[in-house]
């Protein structure tokens, strides 16, 4: 699968020796966690993973050059069975995603290391991060960061409607796609859906409300799409890109840097 992730910042190329003299109590290891899955008629189903290895790849360009960040490989398959119904949709239970996250974690504690970041691209992940940031501090010590999506940029440009509810093959997916790989957009196969908008104050929404019910995209989003990903143009992706690694690359240094002051 296309990566952006520099080489020299790809923990899987290095040999073991190198691994063994890292500094192990500063080096940041970065797990990708994202999805593969339905995203519509006019975007591949690679494309949260895709996503994540764009701007965790951009922002490690960002980082000055002696910082011990590593990328780890990702784990590409997610818990997205609010997709399932849709042909390619490839998840994974919640267990086995927090399985597979723990058993990680444990390897690198092993190893010695005592900073490890989750960088999740895909919403039906997110729940499961947040219990295994904490899980993983709890039972290895590992000073765990959770980080997401576009560490949250304010895309200027986007609509009010499709910051709230364009967030699975919408606008800026799209827009992502078209800057880093066009050819693996079908522009002409756009379609729009708004599971909800942001003028009509309902109590029950799908997302972004104190009150919620649980959904199945089948039951909201007949074709996959939740936004309008008309609007998207390369231009708009290439400098989002930008901003959102910008942003990754901030957040990814504060935590290569960071020393809890607090210690047991």
């Amino acid at each position: 699968m296309k990566t952006w992730i520099p080489h020299s910042r790809t923990f899987a190329y290095l040999n073991w020796k190198q691994v063994e003299a890292l500094p192990k109590d500063s080096t940041l290891l970065i797990l990708p966690t994202a999805a593969i899955e339905q995203h519509g008629h006019h975007l591949p189903l690679a494309t949260d993973t895709l996503i994540n290895h764009l701007l965790l790849g951009k922002a490690l360009e960002k980082l000055p050059a002696d910082l011990p960040v590593f990328a780890l490989p990702p784990i590409c398959y997610g818990k997205s069975n609010e997709h399932i119904g849709f042909p390619g949709t490839l998840s994974v239970s919640a267990a086995t995603f927090m399985a597979v996250v723990r058993d990680i974690g444990a390897s690198l504690s092993a190893s010695g290391f005592k900073k490890l970041c989750l960088y999740n691209t895909h919403g039906g992940n997110t729940s499961l991060v947040d219990v295994m940031a904490r899980d993983l501090r709890a039972e290895f010590g590992l000073r765990t960061f959770a980080l997401y999506g576009s560490g949250g940029v304010n895309f200027e440009g986007l609509s009010e409607q499709e910051k709230a509810y364009g967030f699975h093959a919408g606008e800026v997916e799209t827009a992502f796609l078209l800057s880093a790989v066009p050819e693996l957009v079908d522009t002409g196969a756009y379609t729009i859906n708004y599971i909800a908008h942001v003028d009509k104050p309902e109590l029950l929404r799908p997302e972004n409300a104190s009150a919620t019910f649980a959904w199945l995209t089948r039951d909201i989003a007949a074709s996959g799409v939740m936004g309008d990903p008309h609007p998207a143009t390369a231009q708009n992706g290439a400098r989002w890109i930008d901003q959102a690694a910008a942003r990754v690359a901030e957040a990814l240094q504060a935590m290569a840097q960071y020393e809890n002051l607090y210690r047991p």
